[in-house]
């Protein structure tokens, strides 16, 4: 189905920041409580309750949270480029305004997220054509493609980390693989990547987990299989990127099905 790559998430309770990490799909959040803070490396953007904040594929932003007595409560809506060039009659389209204030959008954000729950294709094409509407005032056109972060000299390392995600990965060996000193390869990585190298696996390794979750899955076999210490240290390191735990996030789509 067209749709099987749509998804969204609920995010009740947010009280940690989310790292440094990109998203290869659109990231749209409805906000219910609190104020979300979206950091690039250049600027900063805040979302209030009520509000829709968007970010674009591969765009490295840390989430940093504005107010530490309240915690965050949102949906996130994840649509894949492809999905959202189809919506906007083939067009390659950007947000270069992070956050919109519209009730009718935020009406139909949720009458998305409904259509999703039921599983029903028709509804959920009608509910995201709607959605899509709704949104593409505030859209501009690209007229390139949404690409990977630039890794200049770092593209064999990406692609070593790519086609060995489930292994241990230590700083040493992939230093030497890169010619370069442990604590230079360190910091030109991040001047690269905007990420150390360590966080750019982990985020990596759960995105890379988080594709393989069903109804199914037996999540102590996912931890082992991408070799995480254990299952806490599996569920912490996931909810630090995702907002939730593996559990939370399989008893999700459990609900949904």
């Amino acid at each position: 189905m067209f749709f099987d790559n749509l998804e969204y998430i609920n995010i009740d309770g947010q009280t940690a920041d989310f790292p440094k990490h990109f998203h290869e799909t659109f990231c749209i959040s409805l906000i219910h409580q609190g104020i979300e803070q979206i950091e690039f490396e250049d600027q900063s953007f805040f979302s209030e309750k009520g509000s829709i904040s968007i970010t674009n594929p591969y765009e490295i932003h840390a989430n940093p949270l504005s107010e530490s007595k309240v915690a965050l409560k949102f949906d996130t809506i994840y649509l894949s480029g492809d999905l959202m060039k189809y919506l906007f009659e083939g067009k390659n389209i950007t947000f270069e305004n992070r956050k919109i204030n519209n009730e009718k959008a935020n009406l139909l954000f949720v009458q998305l997220t409904k259509a999703m729950d039921t599983g029903n294709a028709k509804t959920i094409e009608l509910a995201l054509h709607r959605f899509a509407n709704a949104i593409k005032y505030h859209s501009q056109e690209n007229m390139g493609t949404h690409g990977k972060p630039h890794f200049s000299d770092f593209n064999e390392i990406d692609l070593y980390i790519e086609n060995n995600i489930h292994e241990k990965f230590n700083l040493d060996d992939l230093s030497r693989m890169a010619n370069i000193n442990k604590y230079g390869f360190v910091k030109k990585f991040k001047a690269a990547t905007g990420m150390t190298p360590m966080n750019y696996i982990l985020m990596k390794k759960v995105f890379s987990c988080k594709e393989l979750i069903d109804a199914h899955t037996e999540l102590t076999d996912v931890a082992y299989r991408y070799n995480f210490t254990d299952m806490a240290h599996f569920s912490k390191t996931f909810k630090r990127f995702v907002g939730v735990s593996p559990k939370k996030y399989q008893t999700h789509l459990i609900e949904i099905l």
